[in-house]
């Protein structure tokens, strides 16, 4: 047994949480900058097809590979014991960044199907990641932590992006150069990671134990709480969709909007918004009753995804800026999102008493909310190609918001059914 693996089953609760957190925030932050980092070129120069231009034509073929990942995922991640998630994480981010140097050095137009088996392993790191830390007293402050990574490291590995096209790469080896420039911290972080022990059983008492599933407690899982996973799928679907377009097109839609010059920097906004957003969030962990925060987890997600709708409005309305729309869509977008990937499910799981994992609801959620990323990337290139970017932004904002309240109203009302039904039985 390591020295650090000693300390931690003796450390205090507090000092587990931080370390936790600084591992699993570093280790999924580093896995963005073998995703992301392409993003931030505009690829104006090179020639589309298929009536898509070349950027649309990357993205939407790494979202393939991403949301095939996520189908995959609902029984590799859901079927994954401890004693293999280190390795691989390794092996699924090391194959992405193969993908990579395929990108760079493979001829145009050909490279761009490299990017889909660049999606194809990085889609499965979530749950591996996440599966660290669920099941625990403090799963909210561990797996909040975590989800900062996503909203820091979008806009921080966009900016080193953009560093390294300043330094003369080209945009076709600046992803490469990206996660290169990660691996080493990539070791680190995941090392740290596999030294945490399993849940002891005082996490087990308040959080129910957590272990692998097989086919059929899956099925057997869904068919018991069916009407009120549904109804999240739908909302969750919507929402990927939607955070995923404004991720992946903040740029554009700013330069529609105000020029190739416009000045925004994607860490100045989605900094402060995963701060907001988090520490909100964090607060639930103070509500020791698992039905009640199940409860405010809706609540969460319903403002979230109405706040999208109302940022828009006032943007259109001449209330704030470019800069507050981006901003306050982006805070919209993660009071929605960060629930469904950390304390929303686990909750759910510890209200019930059921012995499940976090991993199977969190992909089966995703392999449908990748689904309509592409599904809308899809209809904006070929139903709605007329509109700017910043239209269809509009029109997506209020979609949300719609399917949103319509959605997460329902399931609200279901589990809290459930809860009530459950109670009354005991």
């Amino acid at each position: 047994m390591s020295k650090v693996k000693n300390w931690l089953e003796n450390a205090s609760p507090i000092w587990f949480s931080v370390y936790a957190i600084i591992a699993a925030f570093c280790s999924y932050a580093c896995m963005y900058a073998f995703r992301k980092g392409f993003t931030v070129g505009t690829f104006s120069e090179e020639a589309g097809f298929w009536g898509l231009n070349y950027k649309e034509i990357l993205v939407i073929t790494q979202v393939l590979g991403y949301m095939l990942s996520k189908f995959v995922g609902i029984k590799v991640v859901s079927e994954m014991k401890a004693t293999g998630r280190a390795a691989s994480i390794l092996i699924l981010i090391g194959i992405a960044e193969l993908a990579l140097l395929g990108f760079a050095t493979i001829p145009r137009p050909y490279n761009f199907i490299c990017l889909f088996f660049n999606g194809l392993p990085l889609g499965m790191i979530w749950g591996l990641v996440f599966s660290y830390v669920e099941g625990r007293r403090f799963t909210e402050v561990m797996g909040l932590g975590l989800c900062a990574s996503f909203t820091f490291a979008s806009g921080f590995v966009k900016d080193v992006g953009k560093w390294i096209l300043s330094l003369g790469a080209t945009e076709f080896w600046m992803p490469f150069l990206t996660g290169a420039l990660f691996a080493v911290p990539l070791l680190v972080f995941v090392w740290m990671l596999n030294q945490m022990p399993p849940p002891d059983d005082k996490d087990e008492a308040l959080r129910t134990k957590r272990a692998p599933m097989s086919g059929p407690e899956r099925l057997a899982f869904f068919k018991r709480f069916a009407w009120g996973i549904i109804m999240l799928v739908l909302v969750y679907t919507m929402l990927t969709a939607y955070r995923d377009f404004r991720d992946n097109f903040m740029e554009d839609i700013l330069v529609s909007l105000k020029g190739a010059d416009h000045g925004v920097s994607f860490s100045g906004i989605e900094g402060p918004v995963s701060l907001g957003v988090l520490g909100i969030l964090m607060l639930i962990v103070l509500v020791k009753d698992n039905v009640k925060a199940l409860m405010i987890n809706h609540v969460a997600i319903l403002l979230g995804t109405l706040l999208a709708g109302l940022a828009t409005y006032g943007y259109h309305a001449d209330w704030w800026n470019e800069w507050w729309w981006m901003f306050l869509t982006g805070y919209a977008t993660y009071l929605a999102y960060i629930p469904f990937n950390s304390i929303l499910f686990d909750r759910l799981i510890a209200a019930f008493r059921y012995v499940s994992n976090v991993g199977f609801l969190i992909y089966l959620a995703d392999s449908f909310g990748y689904m309509g990323s592409v599904s809308v990337l899809l209809y904006k290139d070929f139903g709605a190609a007329d509109l700017s970017w910043a239209s269809f932004f509009t029109q997506l904002s209020y979609a949300l918001a719609i399917v949103g309240f319509v959605g997460t109203t329902v399931s609200m009302a279901y589990f809290y059914w459930q809860g009530k039904k459950i109670k009354a039985e005991n």
